[in-house]
């Protein structure tokens, strides 16, 4: 069992929890949000969308089966959404200190470590979400014997500029040529284009593809404010004026929305889940999806060509954007799942269908 060491959480709002390490004892400070998937650590924490947050888990017990060891397939993590956590520090109720699965290779606690980051376990997890959906996401500071006189607000800074790639990459030998826009891609978005036979080129948040051949765009998933991304929605309006297939993701979806004219805002607690329900715009269908957002789009505010695509069945934000007449749509949700559930993957095959369209 780890030799555990004393931890305390304090938000902005001056409220104090204490409870014990079972990460690296560096402190840190970042957004703190909640998510409620009871599965899926491995793939959330190596999620780009992530970077700066204090995770916590509604969960309970955290660390069970343990982390994957690193594995490759097609130049792709096989087993991660990245290359590594990018989580400023993770906030739970239990710490498993013994861990099973087929494919473990080390614990939780090493794992974080490893990446000198901050776990703390003992924590009332139900009374901390419950401040934060009644107050809303907000600063906190993670410590240990270091103090840290400031909160660091991640949403502050371009968050995409430091986990976009940082030079153009190319995955996959397929017949459709798609240009995937890096704005903090998880690798099964790339897994999901590379097996409908595309040839993934992937290029930096602020690289001006618009003068190289391509079949199709795809914008990605990533961190913080889309309104921090100026060159992004510069060359997304570019590729606007064309016909060849768009689809966004996530952070896509807001890019390709202020790309088109609309706005934006933050959402008091964010979507972070494996069960959100979004209806098809226009019908009764409703699908279960994976998410990780704290911004939303305006649907109000689309553009008189635009159109919203599907609709939170909670809380009624936007989850997806269409063109009415051009081949562009993307949705607020994550269609390829990892973790989480898979019944929107069918979103890729119409992006695909998109391209071949164009191409006749």
């Amino acid at each position: 069992m780890l030799k555990v060491k004393q931890a305390r959480l304090t938000l902005e709002d001056g409220t104090i929890f204490t409870g014990k390490s079972f990460g690296s004892e560096k402190s840190t400070s970042g957004e703190v949000v909640f998510y409620t998937a009871m599965t899926g650590y491995p793939e959330s924490l190596t999620d780009p969308s992530y970077s700066g947050q204090l995770l916590v888990s509604t969960y309970p017990m955290i660390g069970n089966y343990g982390v994957p060891g690193w594995k490759t397939e097609g130049g792709l993590s096989r087993f991660f959404e990245s290359h590594k956590l990018h989580i400023s520090g993770l906030i739970i109720a239990d710490y498993s200190f013994e861990f099973s699965h087929w494919n473990a290779e080390k614990s939780l606690s090493d794992w974080l470590r490893e990446y000198q980051i901050p776990g703390i376990f003992d924590i009332d997890t139900r009374a901390l979400t419950k401040i934060l959906r009644e107050k809303g996401s907000m600063l906190g500071k993670i410590e240990f014997e270091e103090e840290l006189k400031t909160f660091y607000d991640p949403n502050k800074e371009n968050l995409v500029a430091k986990v976009s790639c940082t030079k153009r990459e190319v995955y996959g030998e397929g017949s459709l040529r798609v240009v995937l826009i890096d704005c903090g891609v998880k690798n099964n978005i790339i897994r999901c284009l590379l097996k409908r036979d595309a040839t993934v080129i992937r290029v930096p948040w602020n690289y001006d593809f618009t003068r190289e051949e391509y079949d199709g765009v795809f914008i990605s998933n990533g961190p913080g404010d889309p309104s921090s991304c100026g060159e992004t929605i510069e060359i997304i309006q570019k590729i606007l004026q064309d016909n060849k297939p768009i689809m966004g993701i996530c952070l896509g979806n807001q890019l390709l929305a202020r790309a088109a004219g609309g706005e934006t805002f933050k959402l008091k607690y964010g979507h972070r889940s494996h069960n959100q329900p979004v209806l098809l715009n226009g019908t009764d269908r409703c699908f279960i999806t994976s998410q990780n957002h704290g911004y939303a789009v305006v649907t109000e505010s689309l553009p008189q060509d635009w159109e919203p695509l599907f609709t939170n069945a909670n809380d009624h934000t936007n989850e997806g954007i269409k063109h009415k007449f051009k081949p562009f749509f993307s949705t607020q949700f994550h269609p390829e799942a990892a973790s989480g559930p898979t019944d929107t993957e069918f979103l890729f095959d119409e992006f695909i269908q998109n391209i071949k369209k164009a191409k006749q």
